[in-house]
C-alpha cells in the first residue's frame, strides 16, 4: 500500500462549538486538497477533496437514505483515504473518530489528509497504560486538536470494585468490567453522533473480525436520531494489513504508542493487555485467559452477535461443512468411543456448527489439512469433524465447548478422556498442519 502524497494542503485550526463544548478541528482553507492513494486492493486512485462541493452537501442531506449494503460493496474497492473522505463528507460534524491510543492513530492522519473538519473521541477507562495517556497528549499537539474524552460512571466503577475487587475479570470474564468502563460510556458518546469511525481490521483476529465491512449500519448501538438503524459505522482500515498500517505511520511520521516498541500490538487497558510473540495474532494479547470468540469488549460485539430470528434462520438454511472425503464424520457414539479409548491413531476433531461464520471461514483450510495428512506416506493422524450444535450438552461436558469452532486433539497414547485443545486463533492450513505434526509425538 502506497502512502498519500499531499499536493497542496493548507489546514487552519478553527474552534467549533458543539453540545456546549468548544472543540478544535482542522478546517480546509479556500481551494482544494489533492492527494493520491493506492489501496491494497486497487490501483492508484486520484481523489480531489473540494472545500465547497454541492455533491457533498447533497450526500449529507440524504445520508440516512443511502443503501449502505450496496455502498459497502462499492467502497470495499476504495482506499482508506477515500473511505474516510466519504465518511466526513457525508456526516460532517455528526461523525466521530474512535481513537483507542494504538495504531488507529492512522485514522486521524487520514482524516487530516482529507482537509475536512473532523472530531476525535476516546474512552478513558481509568485503567489505561501511562504510555497511552502520553500518546493522547502527543496526538493532540501533533494535529492541534482536542480529543473528546469519555469516562465511565464513577458510582458504577466504585460499586463494581467494592463488590468484586480490582481484578475480578480474571475469574469471571471481562464482560462486566468492559460494560461499566467501556460499553456504557461509548453508548452515551454515540447518542450524540450519527456515525462513527473505527480502526477495525479483518486481519486483527480471523476468529471475530473477518466479516468487518468498510461501512455498515451499526447493529448494536444507536445514534443521535435514536432507534435501530440510527447510527452508521465506518471501518476504513478493514481491508488493510497491519504491515501496511505501520508502513503508513512510519512514512508519515505519525506519533505512536511506545508500548508498540515493547512487543504490544493490540493495546487496551493495562490489566488486560500483554505483548505477543512473533507470529501470534495481535488480538491474542487481549484477554488472553478467555476463549477466542469472547475477545470483543462489547464495542464491536456486532461482529459476532445477530438477532434470535436471524440465528434460527441461518441455522436452518446452512449447508454442511468440511465435505472433503479426507475429513471423517464422527457421530456422538464414535466420539465417545475415541474418548474412552483405546485409540488407533491421533485424531484431530473440529467441533463445529454449519451456520457459524467462523466455522465457514476455516472450511477450506481444514479440508486442506485433512488432505495433507491423508496424502502422507504414513497417515498417522486422523482429521475428523463433529457437528456439535446438535449435541451441545455433550460437547460442553466432554470438551468444555463454549463457542464454535473448537479444535481438539485426541492423542493415540493419551489416557481415557484425555483431550488437548487447540490454543490459537490461527486456523490457516500451515499452522494447523504444524500443530498436527507437533501433537503426533504427544505422550
Amino acid at each position: 500500500m502506497k502512502v498519500a502524497t499531499v499536493a497542496t494542503a493548507q489546514i487552519a485550526p478553527v474552534n467549533t462549538l458543539r453540545s456546549g463544548k468548544r472543540i478544535q478541528v482542522a478546517k480546509p482553507l479556500v481551494g482544494s486538497v489533492a492527494f493520491k492513494m493506492a489501496s491494497n486492493k486497487s490501483t492508484k486512485a486520484d481523489v480531489t477533496c473540494q472545500a465547497q462541493n454541492p455533491q457533498v452537501n447533497a450526500a449529507a442531506a440524504t445520508a440516512q437514505k443511502l443503501d449502505w449494503d450496496s455502498l459497502a460493496k462499492e467502497l470495499d474497492l476504495k482506499s482508506p483515504l477515500e473511505i474516510m473522505d466519504h465518511a466526513l463528507a457525508t456526516f460532517g460534524t455528526d461523525i466521530g473518530i474512535a481513537f483507542s491510543g494504538a495504531e488507529d492513530v492512522a485514522l486521524i492522519e487520514y482524516a487530516h489528509l482529507t482537509g475536512r473538519p473532523y472530531r476525535v473521541f476516546s474512552l478513558d477507562t481509568g485503567r489505561l497504560n501511562p504510555e497511552t495517556y502520553q500518546l493522547f497528549d502527543a496526538v493532540e499537539k501533533h494535529y492541534n486538536i482536542r480529543i473528546e474524552y469519555t469516562f465511565p460512571d464513577a458510582q458504577e466503577c466504585m460499586d463494581l470494585v467494592r463488590e468484586k475487587g480490582m481484578f475480578s475479570f480474571y475469574e469471571d470474564g471481562h464482560g462486566e468490567c468492559c460494560r461499566v468502563r467501556k460499553v456504557r460510556p461509548l453508548r452515551r458518546q454515540l447518542t450524540g453522533l450519527k456515525a462513527w469511525i473505527t480502526g477495525q481490521r479483518k486481519d486483527q483476529s480471523p476468529g471475530t473480525r473477518m466479516a468487518v465491512p468498510v461501512v455498515q449500519v451499526d447493529p448494536v448501538f444507536e445514534g443521535l436520531d435514536s432507534g435501530p438503524g440510527s447510527l452508521v459505522k465506518y471501518n476504513p482500515l478493514s481491508n488493510v494489513t497491519s504491515a501496511e498500517v505501520w508502513n503508513f505511520l512510519r512514512v508519515m511520521n505519525v506519533p505512536t504508542n511506545k508500548l508498540h516498541e515493547c512487543g504490544y500490538v493490540s493495546i487496551g487497558c493495562e490489566p488486560c493487555t500483554k505483548s505477543v510473540l512473533p507470529n501470534q495474532l495481535e488480538r491474542e494479547g487481549r484477554w488472553w485467559w478467555e476463549d477466542a470468540a469472547a475477545k470483543e469488549c462489547g464495542l464491536h460485539s456486532g461482529n459476532i452477535v445477530q438477532s434470535a430470528e436471524g440465528q434460527a434462520a441461518a441455522e436452518a438454511a446452512a449447508p454442511d461443512l468440511f465435505t472433503s472425503t479426507a475429513v471423517e464424520t464422527l457421530s456422538k457414539a464414535d466420539l465417545q468411543k475415541l474418548l474412552d479409548g483405546p485409540r488407533d491413531k491421533n485424531t484431530m476433531v473440529v467441533l463445529y456448527a454449519p451456520w457459524c461464520q467462523f466455522c465457514q471461514g476455516m472450511e477450506e483450510s481444514y479440508n486442506e489439512v485433512a488432505e495433507a495428512f491423508a496424502g502422507a506416506s504414513s497417515a498417522s493422524l486422523r482429521v475428523a469433524k463433529f457437528q456439535a450444535d446438535i449435541e451441545r450438552d455433550f460437547a460442553a461436558e466432554k470438551f468444555g465447548l463454549n463457542t464454535f469452532p473448537q479444535i481438539v486433539m485426541l492423542p493415540k497414547s493419551g489416557k481415557a478422556g484425555s483431550v488437548v485443545k487447540y490454543p490459537s486463533e490461527r486456523r490457516d492450513t500451515d499452522t494447523l498442519v504444524m500443530w498436527g505434526k507437533a501433537m503426533g509425538g504427544y505422550q
